[in-house]
């Protein structure tokens, strides 16, 4: 992704879940009411045990289990174990925020609990963050029999991509417990992602193939995880997480069919967590899209912005296949789906379910979903660079058999943006200059970690900045075709440190410190002054405030000199340009907010007022250029679609007005009539009069008395 199952792009968002309602409070609506009439006539309230807890836990009665174990523990608050049920109760059901909740009330009681510990190290690891291995060593040290708690070091492991330092937790798991299903899934998954058709580990356990499944999911190995899930649900039909993730994955791949019986059938069950439930939800507006297929391609955009976008997205959908398909050297076995979510809830609950940050796009073999560019704040997000993004994960999935490590897959994606225009490029953000600044890169070899457990929410940003950086290294001094030969490599499902050698000939750490040479030099300004940039930033903007123009023009040049890729809000050639702008030197002006474009500035507003300056000073040819680039980042500009269609005629270009002024009625204006009109001039200029004079008669349909359209459309039947 602009993410993460083959990419995704998480930038802008953080990395805590956003907190929902916790399964308890669900099921009181569902559930408790008439479970506890019927304890309560058979008199069995008071008997409730453990035991009988775990029973309903094992059949699947989620909510049945869970009152159980809030009983006990209402009648023993003093008891950690009652806690440390329920949290793994909430946990299995998918709530790991209220698990987290219960597990701190057990280390309340008792703060060396080892299955407190534990339960907070799977949430860790549930929440892929980077603690999961301390907390599940802690629990280990208060409890040094703990097999669950070893099995997770080994889980953990094999998430990061350690294939030996997986196999050897695992063993040491099963050293403790031979019979460990969880530690026997690790090892049976690095046996099937190493592409071994059998196993000496096969669990022969409903959850061993669950973790199985899981693994093959973040492998981005669809196929093999569904048949892993449905291979759970042979031996045990009500293991309902498989389920849930057999439906999720179904629908994932467009086989909604399929993957609504199953989610009905959890919900039906009874197991209707966030993940069944939501999914069901956003599975129930489908009809409020619409879909366009092309032997290539399917676009799939929401009912009410679709005749708006399709002409932009279709074309950069069909430019990317153009330039990849060369680059490649692949031909796709079958059409690209993109799936466009005006609502990012929606987007998010597309992609449930994914670890790291939230995310601007994903894709899942050939099906890419992502945000629409009004499910962002206008300039927050460039939609197109997000689409070269994702497709490039389609290619090297596909060239890879899925193999292909997501260190690679990002960077090479990063690296596709900026070959369309070094505005699209990642620049150097306050993150990446941190973690420079502080050595926080991570070596070649243990990359993947910075995706899948960052020690810090900021972590999987810089991972992807580096990824970024690698590509254009390796592609700067080795050449393309060394990247698609190490594409070409881990088909064949061998390491990152084989790959370094045998490419490009030098060891993973030579090449770490041969990147660092060629990357130092490009942020070291960037480096060594964020500190008084930083401070010179804020005193600037402080000046704009007070319109001190003087204080802005002395010290903004060396602030923003000193960080020039700085272009989000308030950024020092808005600053600057503000300030030229009162001094009456709109020459100044314009220089400044070219700079700003040209480093990737993508502020919607920011960009049409270089485009007027440009206008005002005859330059039409430049602005026009410059306001094509808003439809790249936030095409539902109206005004902008007028501007750009009068200027696309003005400099005898038809074609392009057409398309705009086709935007401005796909738009719903204010005066359709007009915006009938004004398509009916760019037909005329394009010499397709039979379309010109059925956009005149529909504008005085809506207008009868429009004299401008009665007279074209007069002239044009003389004609």
């Amino acid at each position: 992704m602009r993410f993460l199952g083959a990419g995704v792009r998480f930038r802008e968002m953080a990395n805590s879940p956003q907190r929902h309602r916790g399964f308890r409070e669900v099921t009181e609506n569902t559930f408790v009411v008439t479970f506890l009439c019927g304890l309560l006539l058979a008199g069995t309230l008071t008997a409730q045990t453990v035991q009988q807890g775990e029973a309903l836990w094992k059949q699947g009665r989620y909510s049945e289990a869970n009152e159980v174990f809030m009983a006990l523990s209402e009648r023993n608050p003093g008891n950690a174990e009652y806690h440390v049920k329920l949290g793994r109760l909430s946990l299995d059901y998918g709530y790991p925020d209220q698990a987290q909740v219960d597990f701190d009330k057990a280390l309340a009681i008792d703060k060396t609990n080892a299955g407190a510990l534990l339960g907070m190290a799977m949430v860790s690891a549930e929440l892929y963050e980077g603690k999961a291995a301390d907390l599940a060593h802690k629990a280990l040290e208060a409890d040094p029999k703990l097999v669950e708690a070893q099995a997770l070091l080994a889980r953990v492991a094999l998430e990061d991509n350690n294939d030996n330092l997986a196999a050897e937790e695992a063993h040491k798991a099963l050293d403790m417990d031979a019979k460990n299903v969880e530690a026997k899934a690790v090892l049976a998954s690095l046996d099937l992602l190493a592409d071994k058709k059998e196993t000496q580990w096969d669990p022969h356990e409903a959850r061993g193939y669950l973790t199985i499944g899981h693994f093959f999911f973040l492998n981005r190995r669809y196929d093999e995880e569904i048949a892993a899930d449905r291979k759970a649900l042979e031996l045990d039909p009500s293991l309902w997480p498989a389920r849930a993730d057999l439906g999720v994955s179904l629908m994932r791949l467009g086989r909604n069919d399929e993957a609504l019986k199953e989610l009905e059938l959890c919900y039906n069950g009874g197991f209707k967590n966030r993940l069944v439930s939501n999914t069901l939800k956003l599975m129930s507006t489908y009809d409020r899209f619409t879909t366009f297929t092309t032997d290539k391609t399917i676009l799939v955009l929401n009912k009410k912005e679709a005749e708006l976008l399709r002409p932009y997205f279709q074309a950069e959908m069909d430019r990317n296949l153009r330039d990849y398909e060369a680059k490649y050297k692949l031909k796709l076995s079958g059409p690209v789906r993109v799936e466009v979510y005006p609502d990012h809830e929606d987007f998010a609950i597309r992609t449930a379910g994914m670890p790291g940050l939230g995310a601007l796009g994903v894709t899942f073999q050939r099906v890419i979903a992502m945000d629409s560019p009004s499910g962002r704040v206008p300039g927050s997000f460039h939609w197109a660079a997000t689409l070269r993004h994702e497709m490039s994960h389609v290619f090297t999935l596909t060239m890879t058999n899925s193999h292909v490590p997501r260190w690679f897959t990002e960077g090479i994606a990063v690296h596709e943006e900026g070959t369309v225009s070094p505005e699209w490029s990642d620049r150097v953000g306050p993150n990446e200059i941190e973690a420079i600044k502080d050595h926080k890169l991570l070596p070649i070899d243990t990359l993947d970690r910075g995706f899948v457990h960052p020690t810090a929410p900021a972590q999987v940003i810089v991972s992807y900045f580096q990824a970024g950086k690698i590509c254009d290294f390796i592609t700067e001094k080795w050449g393309w075709d060394a990247i698609l030969a190490m594409l070409h490599d881990y088909a064949t499902s061998v390491d990152t440190p084989t790959v370094i050698r045998k490419e490009l000939k030098v060891e993973p750490a030579e090449f770490d410190k041969q990147f660092m040479a060629w990357l130092d030099p490009q942020v070291q300004k960037q480096v060594q002054h964020f500190s008084e940039w930083r401070e010179g930033f804020k005193m600037v903007n402080a000046a704009v405030v007070k319109k001190d123009w003087d204080a802005v023009l002395r010290e903004g040049p060396t602030i923003r000199d000193d960080y020039p890729d700085y272009v989000e809000g308030d950024s020092m050639y808005e600053a600057l340009a503000k300030a030229y702008t009162a001094k009456g030197n709109n020459a100044a002006a314009t220089k400044e907010l070219q700079s700003y474009v040209k480093n990737g500035g993508r502020d919607p507003e920011t960009i049409k007022s270089l485009a007027k300056q440009l206008i005002d000073a005859g330059k039409k040819e430049e602005a026009a250029a410059v306001l094509d680039r808003i439809n790249l980042i936030f095409p539902e500009d109206r005004d902008m679609h007028v501007l750009l269609g009068g200027l696309a005629m003005d400099i005898g270009k038809p074609q392009e007005a057409i398309r705009e002024y086709h935007a401005v009625l796909a738009d719903k204006p204010l005066d359709p009539a007009q915006a009938h009109y004004d398509l009916a001039r760019a037909y005329v200029g394009a010499k397709q009069t039979d379309k010109a004079k059925d956009e005149l008669l529909a504008a005085l349909e809506i207008a009868p008395g429009f004299r401008p359209a009665q007279k074209l459309l007069l002239k044009l039947s003389e004609n």
